[in-house]
């Protein structure tokens, strides 16, 4: 049975510098705590897609963007705090998780 993802993240970066790859692995890392199996993650390099980066407005990178669920809310950095990662992102807690029975 095909999943339709809840949370839907686009991540700007540039290149494939370290801090690309820390942000990378950090947005996964929360996401699999998070919302295990209910994402997607789409990287985009800003300097190769000039286009989109502009149309969101990326002033800087590592950006991520949450798309879905709306409203779209935005991280710069690496993403190495989780917990401010977390709730930048609207994603809930993993008490919530279970609670709710996911």
């Amino acid at each position: 049975m095909f999943q339709v993802a809840e949370f839907t993240f686009r991540l700007f970066v540039v290149g494939r510098t370290e801090r690309s790859q820390a942000a990378k692995i950090n947005l996964r890392a929360v996401c699999e705590h998070r919302v295990p199996g209910r994402y997607e993650i789409e990287v985009v390099d800003a300097a190769e897609r000039p286009d989109l980066a502009g149309e969101l407005r990326i002033l800087a990178t590592p950006t991520v963007v949450r798309l879905a669920p709306l409203p779209q809310r935005r991280v710069i950095g690496d993403l190495s705090d989780h917990r401010r990662i977390t709730a930048a992102l609207g994603l809930p807690d993993a008490d919530a998780l279970f609670s709710e029975g996911g």
